[in-house]
């Protein structure tokens, strides 16, 4: 009886790092989600073509040769028609995630894929002054959804992965132009989807089994930076009901052209992960 005890007591220990291996491995596909915070900061002004030749490097000029523009330029959205009136900054956001992916070890090393959908609802907007007319000119971008698709590759131990992911985003964005300038006409362009890069660092750590829930959870967190081509959407001003010296319709009778400087939208998220491998 003793030998008998004995032999099981050696077998069940001589079992239990292999199947302690067998959890650690990372090796698997896995489903999750992110609960994150993007944020983002831009120093932009709105530039002009006023001859029409495809380059914003016009001033536009009163009948005087005034800066009808000296007013000046903001980061944010304009609350009146002149500077004194203050402008609201964007504020970051809180976005939701869902990801799948497949992950496969070697040694202490981990490379895999993933897919990701996220809900992001962040903006910002960029207002110029002018002061004939005294008026102030928003634009807005809105970045609605992102689907992304990133390679991810790291170090592991046991309970902990340490990776570096990067890879191609796709965002649904929405434009927007406002002025309180009443006497010119505006034609602003429409919302079009916006893609570009996603690179970021993240550290994920297996939890133990989790009430109702089971084991094969793991949690960690992730920075993510994104730049997305945003193209040039020009916004052109007409003469409408301005009297010829308008200084919008000076150079050129057709109008004048408008554009922030920045055609990227880049932003950043820290975000907590919670996935499950089955």
């Amino acid at each position: 009886m003793r030998k008998l005890i004995a032999i099981t007591l050696l077998s069940g220990a001589a079992f239990t790092p292999a199947a302690f291996a067998q959890d650690s491995d990372w090796t698997g596909i896995y489903v999750g989600g992110q609960v994150g915070y993007s944020f983002k900061a831009d120093d932009e002004e709105i530039i002009f073509d006023t001859d029409l030749d495809g380059l914003f490097e016009d001033t536009v000029r009163t009948s005087g040769s005034a800066d009808a523009f000296a007013p000046g330029f903001c980061n944010g959205a304009a609350m009146g028609s002149a500077p004194a009136a203050g402008c609201r900054a964007s504020d970051g956001n809180v976005n939701l995630s869902v990801r799948a992916g497949f992950d496969l070890q070697l040694g202490n090393w981990v490379v895999g894929a993933l897919g990701e959908y996220t809900s992001v609802n962040l903006g910002d907007d960029v207002t110029g002054f002018s002061s004939t007319p005294v008026a102030s000119y928003t634009f807005t971008r809105d970045l609605n959804s992102l689907t992304s698709a990133r390679l991810r590759g790291g170090w592991a131990t046991d309970m902990s992965l340490l990776y570096g992911t990067a890879g191609w985003a796709w965002g649904d964005m929405s434009r927007s132009f406002t002025t309180t300038n009443t006497v010119n006409t505006f034609v602003a362009s429409e919302d079009s989807e916006v893609d570009g890069l996603q690179v970021g660092l993240g550290f994920e750590q297996k939890l133990e089994p989790l009430w109702l829930l089971g084991s094969g959870w793991t949690m960690g967190v992730e920075y993510l930076w994104t730049s997305l081509d945003d193209g040039d959407y020009p916004v052109r001003v007409g003469q409408g009901t301005a009297p010829a010296n308008n200084p919008f319709v000076i150079v050129n009778t057709a109008g004048t052209d408008m554009e922030r400087t920045k055609d990227v939208f880049e932003y950043s998220t820290v975000g907590i992960t919670l996935n499950w491998r089955p």
